[in-house]
């Protein structure tokens, strides 16, 4: 074949050659694309397993917490329930609480009162400061001067 035969027959197929490089390129892209198709499917399915590890401790954490939130609900109303003070209503209930070991500490009678006071004025008859001290009524007059001072 002559050369002029060769460009005759290049002219007449002249698209043939860049069919050929784009016949050549795709097949590399299709390498290339499955390559990197199969990465990416490995790391979503990590991705999955650790998504899937994070959800089912994100539940058992959830219910551990429900667990401990009723156990300490529980456990603050039994305390609250033993804390309930009595409430004093009427006279024999007075009278019947004060019968009882911890009505006797609580339910002082005045003589006991008095008898508290009566120490204190013993303890502090020496003291300068409690001389003609609290003994007096508060005068309704505040310009008057303090007693005692």
């Amino acid at each position: 074949m002559t050369r002029a035969a060769g460009f005759a027959l290049l002219r007449r197929f002249w698209w043939a050659v860049p069919m050929i490089g784009l016949l050549v390129a795709l097949h590399f892209t299709r390498e290339t694309l499955a390559d990197r198709t199969a990465t990416l499917k490995s790391e979503r399915s990590a991705w999955t397993t650790e998504i899937a590890k994070a959800d089912a401790l994100r539940v058992e954490t959830e219910k551990r917490f429900a667990t401990q939130q009723s156990t300490a609900l529980t456990t603050f109303a039994d305390r609250l329930a033993n804390r309930e003070p009595i409430i004093l209503r009427s006279t024999d209930t007075v009278r019947t609480y004060a019968q009882t070991n911890a009505g006797r500490a609580a339910c002082l009678p005045a003589d006991r009162v008095r008898g508290i006071d009566a120490l204190d004025a013993e303890l502090f008859a020496d003291d300068p400061d409690r001389a003609g001290g609290g003994d007096q009524a508060v005068h309704g007059n505040a310009s008057t001067p303090a007693g005692g001072r």
